[in-house]
């Protein structure tokens, strides 16, 4: 995600559906978000509650800001009509049969003048990923559909939301599931694997200028990810918020 278009100002109350290991909502939680993490893995959201607890501790939070964790159904979500500002739903529609029920939930717990940040796998990568290896899509909770963007955008816009800007990323990660998928999804021991995953950890923490470059370039071909942004229609007669107007603005 890129956080100069999904803009988070803080207080505002921010969603991050299927959170996972929690990156996004440790970003959300350090510009003063308060972020509710939701996932169904039990396992994953005790590591995220750790770290919200680890990162207050530090002092990397901000006064206001406030964070918990939540374990449900994307299907059915526990929170009220027009309840967040704004929510992230990345990398978890591709994993859910019923895209277009939870895409209706999203829609249903966004205020109107809300903004949603989309990511799902990009079509080429992930066609891919699937020729090279069964396992990688076959296995429980695994990726069941493979979008392209217009479809997804589609997708979103027959629920009501209004699409806005997209771009890919993750460009050096797809090389990486191609070896992957091609010597043994599991197989961590392979040597390219593993090389190529200490690559991608150096290139994380330290962000060289010639790797920012390189991806830089590979993003619109082979980004691993397609990130969409979208908002919710202000209620009809109803003024946005200074908030939803940036995001109408950008959109």
């Amino acid at each position: 995600m890129d956080f100069e278009r999904f803009r988070v100002t803080p207080g505002e109350r921010v969603l991050d559906l299927g959170c996972g290991a929690g990156r996004h909502a440790f970003e959300l939680y350090r510009r003063g978000a308060r972020v509710v993490a939701f996932d169904q893995d039990a396992d994953e959201l005790a590591g995220v509650e750790a770290m919200f607890g680890a990162m207050r501790l530090e002092g990397e939070v901000p006064d206001g800001a406030s964070a918990e964790t939540v374990r449900g159904d994307a299907l059915d979500l526990p929170f009220p009509d027009d309840h967040f500002d704004g929510i992230v739903a990345a990398e978890v529609l591709e994993h859910i049969p019923d895209d277009m029920r939870a895409m209706r939930e999203l829609l249903r717990v966004l205020r109107p003048g809300g903004r949603l940040a989309v990511t799902v796998p990009s079509w080429l990568p992930e066609r891919v990923c699937w020729a090279l290896s069964e396992d990688y899509h076959t296995a429980p909770g695994g990726h069941v559909r493979i979008y392209t963007r217009a479809e997804l955008e589609a997708k979103l816009k027959a629920v009501g939301f209004r699409v806005g800007g997209h771009h890919h990323a993750h460009g050096l990660h797809a090389p990486y599931w191609w070896i992957k998928c091609a010597v043994g999804v599991d197989n961590d021991a392979n040597p390219l694997a593993k090389v190529y995953h200490r690559v991608l950890v150096w290139d994380i923490m330290k962000r060289p200028l010639a790797t920012r470059l390189a991806e830089r370039a590979l993003n619109p071909v082979i980004g691993k990810s397609v990130v969409v942004y979208l908002g919710k229609p202000a209620a009809p007669g109803g003024a946005p918020s200074a908030p939803a107007r940036e995001t109408a603005d950008a959109l």
